[in-house]
């Protein structure tokens, strides 16, 4: 049984790790926006 492969084939496994991929990918950017705001406010 091939992980990657299962992985693929379920459309519910799918997309459920791709939305926890975008929601770190985003918590990661605005956490890194926040930082730059703050270091470089005035």
């Amino acid at each position: 049984m091939n992980v990657w492969q299962e992985f693929l084939n379920d459309p519910v496994i799918f997309i459920s790790f791709t939305g926890l991929a975008l929601v770190i990918g985003l918590c990661l950017f605005y956490a890194g926006y926040f930082l730059y705001k703050t270091s470089n406010a005035e």
